[in-house]
């Protein structure tokens, strides 16, 4: 059975949940990624910051992208994925939680990201399927 950590993007880099979100908008280009983990100073993984969440809950209300911080569109506690969790987890908690991209934890330590297309690569067709249907429904 396939694992988190044999699919997964290694070097997953966090922004500083102090940093501003235009400084991790930058770090997003720079690395051309759409989603970064949130990471306190503990280097504890705080949430995830997609460059929607940049959009809808700071520009497009308003905030200034140079004095909010990443730290502030942290959600209560991220999304994770065991490194040893099988694709079948995956897929459960991607599909349960709406989400695109799962942090992969060792015990405490990030060690990467598995995103949809990370799955779509190294799943079956049909599974592949029900997971962007699963995704794409409310």
């Amino acid at each position: 059975m396939t694992t988190a950590r044999e699919i997964m993007t290694e070097g997953a880099e966090c922004v500083d949940e102090r940093e501003t979100v235009l400084a991790a908008a930058r770090k997003m280009t720079e690395l051309g990624v759409g989603a970064l983990p949130i990471c306190g100073e503990d280097k504890r993984l705080k949430g995830m910051l997609t460059d929607r969440d940049i959009v809808v809950k700071v520009l497009g209300v308003g905030k200034d992208p140079a004095t909010c911080t990443a730290g502030e569109l942290a959600q209560g506690e991220a999304v994770t994925i065991g490194a040893d969790d099988d694709s079948a987890e995956i897929f459960r908690t991607m599909a349960e939680h709406k989400v695109r991209r799962l942090p992969v934890i060792d015990g405490h330590d990030l060690v990467g990201i598995v995103a949809q297309a990370d799955v779509a690569r190294a799943l079956p067709d049909p599974q592949v399927g029900d997971l962007l249907q699963a995704l794409s429904t409310d």
